[in-house]
């Protein structure tokens, strides 16, 4: 790379930290969106409704907020009988 280019990408570098650290709540809400693929205002609205919220749902047909998929759960447990579960035979 050329020195222009190197100063170029320096300048881009040092201005997304700079906008970071002057605002951290933006950069935050940028780190949630792409790490969970929902803002902090979504989380919260989520977790107000009990259900899955996105926002961009309002640019279609579906609900802004719907139901969160509950699966079914199938009892596989047994009983173990402990010691004290067995007769006793004293008398």
């Amino acid at each position: 790379m050329g020195s222009s280019a190197t100063s170029v990408a320096s300048s881009a570098g040092t201005a997304a930290v700079s906008v970071a650290v002057a605002n951290p709540s933006t950069a935050a809400s940028a780190i949630s969106t792409v790490a969970t693929g929902k803002s902090p205002l979504e989380h919260a609205a989520s977790a107000a409704t009990k259900q899955d919220c996105n926002f961009l749902n309002a640019l279609g047909p579906k609900p802004i907020c719907s139901d969160i998929p509950v699966p079914s759960i199938k009892d596989m447990s047994e009983p173990y009988p402990g010691p004290t579960d067995t007769p006793s035979t004293s008398k």
